[in-house]
């Protein structure tokens, strides 16, 4: 999309994740250098003070294509005209909690969020980082006037995590590596598809001869690497989240390459027989336009196809809380 500027919201903005994206955002490399860009910073009212300190440096940056910067702790205001939501704020996983309560934990803010999105720009495209990420996004779409193809939670990062398994194993760099395809939920059930993807324009499996390990290791590397990050470095991945999540933006504001596509979670139509109605990742292009449209056609094996089904099984089941608590 060719646009001289951009209005871009930005939810959790003083956290380590907004932290590492907000440079990026206002230096041409995400909308381009001919595009300048408003940002409306978005937290909590008692991280303000901190949110404060990163304007500041924001502003000790000098960012030619940044014209302005709006911090706040009201939702309408952030939103107020946008044309991008990047919701990465959201409510963190406690010592002893379940999935569920995280997810009714977060269903008040995704809902204000969604109802707020009402009063942003048109053409607004949403990516939701905040985890459980694909039933935050179902939240906010279900209580938005917004149409729901412009909602997407954020599998980039898995897909991007297997992109970097695969380069490594093959001993290629990771330029080689295309069309990855990340079914499902953003969670330890996902499953990041090798059997479609290619490394130098070759399937993985005639490259990489070992297929206990792309059918095992490989997937459950990719799977758990966020806690393996946590685990090494004692806190979430917030580096490659927030790199994932431009990624994902800057592959919706292009249009995708011939042949190519990329992972995003989107309201599943039933495609490769997947119950509509959830937020389910799938390969994904888009056009000059910014519309994402779900790629179809792909091979799915016996294996595959176990996979894809058990991670759409906890997606309904998140589903059936947020429906029962009445979120939806």
């Amino acid at each position: 999309m060719q646009r001289n500027h951009v209005t871009v919201a930005l939810t959790g903005a003083a956290g380590n994740i907004g932290y590492a994206m907000l440079p990026r955002l206002a230096s041409g490399e995400v909308f381009g250098p001919d595009t300048t860009v408003e940002l409306r910073l978005l937290e909590i009212t008692p991280a303000l003070g901190a949110l404060e300190g990163v304007a500041m440096e924001m502003n000790d940056c000098a960012f030619p294509l940044l014209t302005k910067m709006v911090l706040t702790d009201d939702v309408e205001e952030a939103f107020d005209g946008i044309n991008w939501g990047l919701f990465v704020g959201a409510k963190p996983r406690g010592k002893g909690m379940l999935r569920g309560d995280l997810i009714l934990g977060n269903g008040p803010i995704f809902t204000g969020q969604g109802k707020a999105l009402n009063k942003a720009a048109d053409d607004v495209r949403v990516i939701v980082v905040g985890n459980p990420a694909n039933t935050n996004a179902l939240i906010a779409m279900s209580n938005s006037d917004v149409p729901n193809d412009r909602f997407a939670a954020l599998t980039r990062l898995d897909q991007n995590r297997a992109m970097s398994q695969l380069a490594a194993k093959a001993g290629v760099a990771v330029s080689e590596v295309t069309n990855v395809a990340i079914f499902g939920n953003h969670s330890k059930t996902m499953y990041p598809d090798a059997e479609n993807a290619l490394i130098g324009g070759k399937p993985v499996y005639d490259v990489i001869d070992d297929h206990d390990w792309l059918r095992g290791d490989f997937i459950s590397t990719v799977q758990g690497r966020g806690k393996a990050v946590i685990d090494a470095r004692g806190k979430s991945s917030a580096m490659s989240a927030a790199s994932a999540a431009l990624d994902h933006v800057m592959s919706v504001e292009r249009p995708t390459p011939a042949g190519q596509h990329f992972a995003a979670a989107v309201l599943s139509d039933g495609s490769y027989g997947i119950s509509e109605g959830i937020i389910y990742s799938f390969p994904v292009t888009s056009d000059d336009n910014g519309n994402l449209e779900i790629v179809q056609g792909l091979t799915i094996s016996d294996f595959g196809r176990e996979k894809m089904k058990a991670t759409e099984a906890e997606l309904l089941e998140e589903k059936q809380v947020v429906s029962d608590a009445g979120l939806l």
